[in-house]
């Protein structure tokens, strides 16, 4: 059975379907064997909830084949812009854009911040260097192939500084067991707002398979930990990623909202209690989360677990909180 037939097979009508959302995390790109660009991003964002808007977050898509290898990342950019620009409709399609530079360059990474911005046409909101990193193969490194302890490099952080300089934001991806690295590095540059990828990360599969509880036991406190730095956002979601172990892609029916719901409520409760609505925002983390289950029923799950919020509070995790950080 092909992928979307698979989806198929579990349909939900969406829940509170007038609620305006902002998608602030999402990836276009065309590979030979995975292909999501505007078209099958529509396609799911106008499945039955009201996207409004969408940030688009690097992933080493249509980078420039040439020139100085530091400004090929702009390629990125300026395809995601020329995408948001001709994309008309309700849901504004890369209303902000999260681009790769590689802040190891340190001081000299200022040129690749001014190109993509100036290629953003205004979209351009900020940098994901990502850096998550485990010792186990198992587990794999990001796309970026960081070295172990990034975030404390002392390179790093000469470029780190200078996206307060432009205004920009940092998206932080790591695994769990990095968050104490994340919480040196905001205690260091309290004047840059940075936001948690994917709640942390908190692994499941390699030696961390059958471990659940002791890793939700450490994520907690870490977690509560970096909620104290007032420059720290989060992204409520990435938790139906291969790598948090849940296993919902090697079923034969994908998962219902409400299951998805009760796996998750931990974490996103447990965040919410920590940084509060003003500082929480859900994302969808298609097409990377897409394996595991649809996008309808994702958004279900979302606001299975905001039910008993107040109508203020559900505007601050759907749709505020997204659109004060990201500028749009």
């Amino acid at each position: 059975m092909d992928h979307p037939q698979w989806l198929n097979q579990i349909i939900e009508d969406p829940i509170d379907p007038h609620l305006p959302i902002i998608d602030p995390h999402h990836h276009l790109w065309d590979y030979p064997t995975s292909r999501y660009l505007a078209q099958e991003l529509l396609a799911d964002t106008g499945s039955g909830h009201t996207v409004v808007q969408t940030v688009f977050v690097e992933c080493l898509s249509m980078y420039r084949p040439n020139g100085p290898a530091a400004l090929r990342p702009i390629g990125e950019t300026e395809f995601v812009h020329a995408i948001g620009d001709a994309c008309k409709g309700p849901t504004r399609i890369a209303a902000g854009i999260v681009g790769f530079a590689d802040l190891t360059l340190g001081a000299d990474v200022v040129p690749v911040l001014q190109a993509h911005i100036e290629a953003g046409g205004g979209r351009f909101k900020g940098i994901r260097h990502a850096a998550s990193w485990d010792a186990s193969n198992a587990v794999g490194n990001a796309h970026t192939h960081p070295p172990a302890g990034l975030l404390l490099d002392s390179t790093f952080r000469k470029g780190f500084a200078c996206l307060d300089h432009f205004g920009l934001s940092f998206d932080a991806w790591i695994y769990h067991p990095q968050i104490k690295e994340l919480i040196d590095l905001a205690e260091a540059f309290p004047n840059t707002p940075i936001v948690l990828d994917h709640v942390g990360t908190p692994l499941g599969i390699g030696p961390y398979a059958g471990q659940r509880d002791k890793v939700l036991r450490q994520w907690r406190r870490d977690i509560s930990q970096l909620a104290a730095c007032g420059n720290v956002f989060v992204k409520l979601g990435g938790l139906a990623m291969k790598l948090n172990g849940f296993g919902w892609h090697k079923r034969l029916l994908p998962p219902t909202s409400l299951e998805l719901a009760a796996a998750m409520t931990p974490y996103i409760h447990h965040c919410i209690a920590c940084f509060g609505v003003q500082r929480c925002m859900f994302e969808s983390n298609f097409p990377v989360d897409k394996p595991s289950c649809a996008y309808t029923v994702l958004w279900n799950a979302f606001k299975r677990m905001t039910e008993k919020f107040s109508d203020q509070e559900r505007a601050a995790l759907f749709h505020d909180t997204a659109a004060k950080m990201y500028r749009i």
